[in-house]
């Protein structure tokens, strides 16, 4: 008969050792990822059987080198200590199109070849020519459509979302919703006055921005943020942190906000009532908070509810979706999240999907809680976005009552 607490040590240090051999990966993870990026295009292209003139081989090879090491150089001098804006928008853009390139190279290589094969097109030369101008045409063609994507004011997405617990008087509550805004080292003053101008198009009772205002300092980046001063709600303008405040001074960016009007709700509350119903609004930090370092910022969902009624239906403002398992067992009945950005480019989504149970849209978690998990309004890093449209949300609250009658 085997020892219960030797099986549980046994096992906990083979979890010890899994643990420790995945970080010592991960170690690796920022020297490897930037040659397969660049390396498997450069072979797809040029080495898969094309047999291309010299002159051409060479300069490609080339350009593909240049690429490799540019890329690391540049994102380390943007977005290191001495970021710089010029290095971050190259290394940033480069980083985007290399990950395009890689993406359509492997899928094309392989999927587009095969096909060609069994319909019996060409030989092999020409064969591998035809994958060769199809991955950079594509490849061409969405970073162009992702640029514009990523650069034009987002779509309004609405949304009806009915909360039990809702009071009848609280039905047809409007609260628009912008996360991820990232200003950044591209300039986007222009861009921010025109989102705001359409959340103001909305009408909300209740705006809330769910964090990732910025890449940089509230200084630094206080030109692009302003405009958010001008956004009108008929209730309140709410705010709660994201991981990169804590990248950038967290404290100024809230100081910024309150500043600009915005009610910053650090693991706090307030109250919306319409029509004699009451709407718990509460807040929390970003869960990256406490190892920020920042006296007095963490994610303290208890905090947020204190003095709150039991009984009153409670919309959480949560940066991250995978806050959503403390939610749920808070009793929250909304919570209302960014972070992911959809993925922003095709198929990265599926790498977000191992940190976050959510990638974007309404969920249910429990028995109660219901997730919303946006896009984002902005972009961060590679001004690019590929099958992950960004939006301003308008989410509309129903309940399952009816409303009273109007006079």
């Amino acid at each position: 008969m085997t020892d219960t607490s030797e099986a549980r040590s046994a096992d906990g240090a083979a979890q010890g050792a899994r643990q420790s051999g995945l970080s010592r990966l991960m170690r690796y993870v920022p020297m490897i990822a930037p040659v397969l990026l660049w390396a498997v295009p450069c072979v797809v292209l040029l080495y898969a059987g094309q047999h291309w003139p010299l002159p051409v081989t060479l300069g490609g090879t080339a350009l593909f080198v240049i690429g490799l090491v540019v890329m690391p150089l540049a994102m380390v001098r943007g977005h290191g200590r001495r970021q710089q804006d010029r290095a971050a928008v190259v290394g940033d853009t480069l980083l985007g199109a290399s990950w395009v390139l890689f993406t359509w190279s492997v899928l094309l290589g392989v999927l587009l070849r095969l096909a060609l094969t069994v319909a019996g097109v060409g030989d092999g030369q020409s064969r591998a020519r035809i994958v060769g101008y199809v991955v950079l045409g594509v490849a061409a063609a969405l970073l162009a459509w992702g640029y514009h994507e990523a650069r034009r004011v987002p779509r309004v997405r609405q949304v009806d979302v009915q909360l039990p617990r809702l009071g009848p008087g609280l039905d047809g509550t409007r609260v628009a919703l912008i996360t991820d805004t990232h200003y950044g080292p591209l300039d986007r003053a222009r861009w921010s006055e025109r989102v705001c101008e359409t959340v103001n198009s909305l009408e909300a009772d209740l705006v809330c921005h769910t964090g990732d205002i910025a890449d940089g300092t509230a200084e630094r980046r206080r030109a692009q943020a302003v405009p958010l001063g001008t956004v009108r709600a008929t209730r309140a303008r709410v705010y709660v942190t994201g991981n990169h405040e804590y990248y950038s001074e967290a404290q100024g960016w809230v100081d910024l906000m309150d500043e600009l009007g915005w009610e910053p709700l650090r693991n706090r509350h307030l109250l919306v009532e319409r029509g004699g119903d009451t709407l718990v609004v509460a807040g929390v930090d970003d869960v990256t908070a406490e190892s920020s370092g920042l006296a007095g910022h963490r994610a303290h969902l208890a905090g947020a509810l204190d003095g709150a009624d039991p009984d009153l239906p409670v919309l959480l403002l949560a940066h991250q979706p995978k806050f959503v398992d403390r939610a749920a067992a808070g009793g929250v009945d909304l919570q209302l999240s960014g972070h992911t950005h959809g993925g922003q480019i095709w198929p990265f989504h599926h790498l977000v999907r191992i940190d976050q149970p959510t990638v974007a849209g309404l969920s249910r978690h429990g028995t109660r809680t219901l997730l919303y998990t946006s896009r984002g309004t902005g972009f961060w890093g590679p001004p690019f976005r590929v099958f992950a449209p960004s939006e301003i949300t308008l989410l509309v609250l129903r309940s399952p009552q009816q409303p009273p009658a109007q006079p």
